[in-house]
């Protein structure tokens, strides 16, 4: 594995909206530093939802786009999806929380997975594209920073798979905002999950 793209992007509206939003991400040459709050320089308009130690770095595997531009019939270019990193041979489906990519001196762990917004559908420019890519089961990957690194594009990558109980990006999305049962509720906090996420759960009480 290596990654194949660095994504950043500026402060810009989006077609059609009042607002503006960070996900127009665009291949860089050149190292960038990746600190705990993701990637220096990669704008973050709304952090009531995104950005933070926890979403610092959003991933997408070479597999999960390439399957993307065959269900879309056209390219995608790098940053499309608005991720920071592309990584080759990563199928999004196979990643856990708590997996780890190491890129030279990045060390990368898995949190959640991406889910979809308003923002992306319009972006994509389909209104139905929340429900598409929901149903399609292919979610992005959100990781932490545990090692401060500068990273480009070409670096190898070594992916360490999680040792405990999975808890894998298609379940995170399917299961996202439901009760969980009692087993897969300490499934989940057994994992070094999201801590919005983890915060959600230790608050559930047990089904009856």
């Amino acid at each position: 594995m290596k990654i194949l793209a660095v994504c950043t992007g500026n402060a810009e509206k989006l077609l059609g909206k009042s607002y503006k939003t960070g996900i127009y991400k665009h291949p860089i040459h050149g190292a960038v530093l990746v600190d705990a709050e993701g990637l220096l320089g990669d704008a973050i308009c709304n952090r009531k939802h995104h950005g933070g130690v926890d979403q610092a770095v959003y991933v997408e595997g070479s597999i999960t786009l390439d399957w993307w531009v065959t269900e879309l019939g056209r390219s995608i270019e790098s940053g499309a999806f608005g991720e920071n990193i592309v990584i080759e041979g990563l199928d999004n489906r196979l990643v856990s929380v708590g997996d780890r990519f190491i890129a030279g001196d990045l060390v990368l762990e898995v949190t959640s997975a991406r889910i979809p917004c308003a923002t992306f559908a319009a972006k994509m420019g389909d209104k139905g594209f929340v429900k598409r890519y929901t149903e399609a089961g292919r979610p992005g990957i959100y990781c932490r920073v545990l090692s401060v690194a500068y990273v480009s594009s070409g670096t190898p990558v070594e992916y360490i798979p999680y040792a405990g109980e999975k808890v894998t990006m298609p379940e995170l999305m399917e299961t996202f905002g439901r009760r969980l049962t009692q087993e897969d509720r300490a499934r989940y906090l057994a994992a070094p999950i999201h801590h919005k996420l983890r915060a959600m759960l230790e608050s559930q009480s047990d089904p009856a």
